[in-house]
């Protein structure tokens, strides 16, 4: 029988597929949750969301997903701690984020009440799927894309909103050598590298795969005019520790205005670690590498977190970074997943509490 939470319709699922579950070896988005949100874009507006079973989607071969790549997503966790309350991590920021990278898109912007009741109300149906081990969450992923049909090459007049989840271990396990590149660029000025677009991602799998077979687990994007300015880590934004001073790019239409990034700068600055928004060329990181003052880099995203940088290449040199022993890295992310999880205090009221 269907039920009605927070105005919105659930449809259960006939059967469970968590007992086949083990939640003690989760691969980071491998297994998917009973249930998702779906909500339609038809005739104008915005259709009331719907709770359903996790299903697969049926489109026509002329929608223009497939044709014009019109998709945006986002990137979530939920946890829940020792008293199986359930919190989420700045969830209005992604509910933004979202709507400006579908505007970029040309994409129609969703109600906020249709994104967090939407989310609330799926967590609810399927909080049994929240893990409670260390290391592990619910990741989110709330996206949109065109399911209007037509080849002509314009905006879809049809769209489709969901959210689906996924019980998750760890994004990357120990630090990786990543490859500062030369030639490809992730994105452009002008263009839609700010926001959360599905073809961002694809245009860096080619370059990556290079690296990789070069022996590198990531690319260090470089801008697309001179490749002299450090820009982002793979699929994350990038810090680089020089001597004790914290440095990363500033935003721009190039670099996504990660979210995690935001909460690593608040939280150093709060701590008295020096931190400095700034353009960082690619030399300035060599040369600290060569007199030593190049003390960490590392990654900033939702998945992962905080991933470690053991050392990289340029220009067919390798350079190892140093092994310390306290290190901003895992101070930090020890601090954001402390208050992810409820087990420390939030005085920056980023935890979101799901009732």
């Amino acid at each position: 029988m269907n039920t009605i939470i927070n105005n919105i319709e659930i449809i259960k699922a006939k059967t469970t597929k968590i007992n086949d579950v083990d939640f003690d070896n989760l691969k980071f988005g491998h297994v998917f949750s009973d249930h998702m949100l779906e909500c339609k874009f038809k005739d104008g507006k915005w259709e009331t969301p719907k709770v359903v079973p996790y299903q697969a989607l049926s489109l026509d071969p002329s929608a223009k997903i497939f044709h014009y790549g019109q998709s945006v997503f986002e990137g979530m966790k939920a946890y829940k701690d020792e008293n199986e309350n359930v919190w989420l991590f700045r969830p209005l920021d992604n509910f933004k984020r979202l709507n400006i990278s579908s505007k970029r898109l040309a994409i129609p912007e969703l109600p906020e009440n249709y994104f967090m009741d939407g989310l609330k109300t799926l967590l609810q149906v399927d909080n049994e799927w929240i893990p409670q081990k260390g290391g592990s969450s619910l990741y989110i992923r709330p996206f949109v894309f065109a399911s209007g049909n037509g080849f002509h090459a314009s905006p879809a007049d049809e769209y489709t909103f969901i959210i689906a989840t996924a019980p998750s271990g760890a994004y990357f396990s120990g630090k990786v050598k990543v490859l500062i590149e030369e030639k490809y660029s992730r994105s452009a000025n002008g263009g839609v590298g700010y926001a959360k677009a599905g073809g961002n991602y694809a245009g860096q799998f080619y370059p990556t795969q290079l690296a990789i077979d070069k022996g590198y687990q990531q690319v260090i994007w470089t801008d697309d005019n001179t490749h002299e300015y450090i820009e982002e880590a793979g699929a994350m934004n990038i810090f680089v520790r020089i001597n004790d001073t914290l440095v990363t790019g500033p935003t721009s239409d190039r670099i996504l205005d990660g979210i995690t990034r935001k909460s690593i700068i608040e939280l150093a600055e709060a701590e008295g670690i020096p931190v400095e928004v700034r353009k960082l060329t690619v030399h300035e990181v060599v040369s600290a590498a060569k007199d030593g003052s190049l003390k960490e880099m590392f990654g900033a995203g939702t998945a992962a977190v905080i991933s470690p940088i053991a050392g990289f290449g340029y220009k067919g040199t390798d350079y190892d970074l140093p092994e310390l022993e306290n290190t901003y890295a895992s101070s930090l992310k020890k601090r954001i997943t402390d208050i992810q999880t409820n087990k420390a205090e939030d005085p920056f009221g980023w935890r979101y509490k799901v009732e």
